[in-house]
């Protein structure tokens, strides 16, 4: 067997993992399977990484050395004509998704095709999100006219779910860890209510204080006029096309006129009685920006958080965790997702050590 089990088997029973590396190939295997009915295997080390999955990693890191170059392309369009080494690179990784996605898609329509008529796979396996797309776009009885998305709609949404619903879920949830480790006692009792099958709907917590996206385009009303240098008194800030704008969603969870003084604090019992100013923040889940709110809010929300539940429940359940570098040891560095490093080894990587134990329960 491979994986944290296994590490854990070792040392006298305590293993030492980087949470980071874990969850990154556990959520790729779960995003491949749940969207595409594709296995990346990535969570198994003793194989060779699949194309796709060479091709994803490949995309994903392609900027991370020319972090310049990616602000001055958000700046302003006129910089996205720079070109860095690794452009060629990312691009080649492109040309393969893109045929990868294409097989995909077509395996998706014959598969449907065939159980329309009554032959061919009935599991669950295949209501991926793939298919159900290509089965809302081309059921029976549809107008034309609301058949909406083309075949190369279709297969943008694919790298369009690999790198949303990836990285963003298994940063999350690698910052729950981070709360939870440092909290030896709400651990053990986030652990007593799992293993009693309470809900566990407190998680969210965890993604309040440790946000992930931070870059959206649109028009932003204020809650507050504010009054310019010239004295001019504005209700909203106007955005003009092509504009991109940055907005702080991190500073909206810690403002304590709506979190209230103990804002930046971990404290799970928040949410069994929500602040009632927390209610003026606009979103579509638990009183927070952390998914957007409005019709621009994240089409995968609901996804994302099943999946973070569903890792919470079976770490916490099975193992006992603890960090294995002091707490002020982990700093955070900011792209699009927020990462971890060691203050002492930023070189390293997005990493975040930790010992693991498996739990019997008594």
């Amino acid at each position: 067997m491979y994986g944290p089990p296994s590490e854990a088997n070792r040392e006298g029973g305590i293993g030492r993992i980087d949470v980071v590396s874990w969850l990154f190939r556990t959520i790729l295997d779960v995003i491949g399977l749940a969207g595409f009915n594709y296995t990346f295997d990535a969570l198994n080390k003793n194989t060779t990484p699949n194309e796709l999955n060479q091709a994803f990693s490949t995309i994903f890191h392609s900027g991370s050395n020319n972090r310049m170059v990616m602000l001055l392309r958000i700046i302003s369009p006129v910089f996205c004509y720079l070109r860095t080494s690794r452009d060629a690179v990312a691009e080649q990784a492109q040309v393969v998704m893109g045929r990868i996605g294409r097989e995909l898609l077509n395996s998706s329509k014959a598969a449907i095709a065939q159980s329309e008529r009554g032959i061919g796979d009935r599991s669950l396996r295949s209501r991926n999100l793939l298919s159900l797309l290509v089965r809302a776009n081309t059921a029976a009885g549809i107008p034309e006219s609301h058949r909406l998305l083309q075949d190369e709609d279709v297969l943008a949404q694919i790298p369009t779910f690999l790198v949303a619903g990836h990285e963003t879920t298994s940063t999350a949830t690698t910052w729950a860890l981070f709360a939870l480790v440092q909290e030896s006692e709400m651990q053990t009792k986030l652990r007593e209510e799992l293993w009693s099958a309470v809900s566990f709907a407190r998680h969210s917590v965890c993604i309040r204080l440790y946000q992930q996206l931070v870059i959206v385009g649109d028009e932003i009303p204020l809650s507050q006029p504010v009054t310019d240098v010239y004295g001019n008194i504005h209700h909203f800030i106007g955005i003009q096309k092509g504009q991109n704008v940055m907005i702080p969603i991190r500073g909206s969870e810690y403002l304590q006129a709506c979190m209230g003084e103990d804002a930046e604090e971990f404290k799970p019992d928040r949410w069994l009685s929500p602040p009632q100013a927390s209610n003026a923040i606009p979103d579509v889940w638990s009183n927070q920006m952390t998914f957007l709110g409005g019709p621009r809010a994240c089409i995968g929300y609901r996804f994302s958080l099943v999946e973070t539940k569903a890792l919470l429940s079976v770490l916490i359940r099975a193992f006992t965790l603890e960090l294995a570098v002091p707490a002020n040891e982990i700093i955070k560095k900011a792209s699009i997702v927020q990462q971890p490093l060691l203050k002492s080894n930023p070189e390293a990587g997005n990493v975040l050590p930790t010992l693991i134990k498996p739990y019997t329960r008594a």
